[in-house]
């Protein structure tokens, strides 16, 4: 026994206990399983799921413009990237709005050119290295002015969900009668602002989640932490509120694994947490009651 909590002690605690970065770099972490996993939840169940994933791409010319003009100042990247994901998001939306071409279709063609585009600016003014940074982050490397932003952020998302639930809700399952209620309650017909309003709060906070995690994770892998929790957890839950907490449960789960794997065996530490959440997802399609297993079982043991 005295072996076995002095393994524990080792392997779990102890870089955890002994320096100030990994105790950083685990509060960003679960500070953004608390804030960004949930988003992650409502986004599959609008049937946006690559929505994240193409606004955290879309948010690398902002991060790089951020870059060019206050180099590796965190408050001007953070500035520029949320700027630009809101930009991609309503010229997306116009797009769609204004053409015959659908939202993902612009959204995709879009978010491609401001890929191109930020990777093209930091390489002319950066070095590789700055730009492995910003592409892959560093949840190691997490300063003091970081923490701040990803739990200013974070505190603030989860609250602003806890305001918009009833009304996010509502714009997800059923925004006609979303918008009937607006003009039963005003008089006046909503249009677009009813369920606008709702979905355009949405994306900023998205965006800002995903501009949080650029430091940690990446703009590349800040989607991760995102998407593969809240995809699990539909798997083992069809409420909500239970899809919520098993997500946010997951990407803790996850983020914690894979700063100690990170740091035990020297790997980088955005791709280390996301490969752990992959373990968690490849996990539940196995074993979680909507997963392969369940369903095979019950397929070949059913009573005629």
């Amino acid at each position: 026994m005295d072996a076995l909590a002095s393994l524990v002690l080792e392997v779990f605690i102890s870089p955890f206990a002994e320096f100030a970065f990994m105790r950083r770099a685990l509060v960003a972490t679960l500070a953004l399983s608390l804030s960004a996993a949930p988003l992650g939840v409502f986004l599959t169940l609008r049937r946006m799921s690559l929505l994240g994933d193409a606004l955290s791409h879309a948010v690398l010319p902002g991060v790089a413009i951020g870059f060019i003009v206050g180099g590796m100042s965190l408050t001007a990247m953070a500035a520029g990237g949320v700027i630009a994901g809101m930009l991609v998001a309503g010229v997306a939306g116009a797009v769609s709005r204004f053409t015959t071409l659908k939202e993902d279709a612009s959204l995709a063609a879009v978010y491609l050119v401001a890929l191109a585009l930020g990777v093209t600016l930091i390489s002319r003014s950066g070095t590789q290295l700055d730009l492995l940074h910003i592409l892959f982050g560093s949840a190691l490397g997490v300063d003091n002015a970081g923490l701040l932003l990803v739990t200013a952020v974070a505190t603030v998302s989860v609250l602003l969900l806890a305001a918009m639930y009833r009304g996010l809700v509502l714009e997800t399952f059923d925004p006609v009668f979303l918008s009937a209620n607006y003009q039963a309650r005003t008089g006046r017909h909503a249009g677009f602002l009813g369920p606008w309003v709702w979905h355009q709060g949405f994306l900023m906070l998205v965006v800002v989640n995903l501009v949080a995690g650029f430091q940690t994770l990446g703009t590349l892998m800040a989607v991760g932490l995102m998407m593969l929790p809240a995809v699990s957890a539909r798997l083992w839950h069809d409420t909500l509120p239970a899809q919520l907490a098993n997500a946010s449960t997951q990407a803790a789960l996850a983020g914690t694994a894979g700063l100690l794997l990170s740091y035990h065996f020297d790997t980088p530490s955005g791709p280390t947490i996301i490969g752990c959440a992959g373990v968690l997802y490849a996990a539940s399609l196995l074993l979680a009651p909507g997963g392969w297993l369940p369903r095979w079982w019950a397929t070949t043991h059913r009573v005629a």
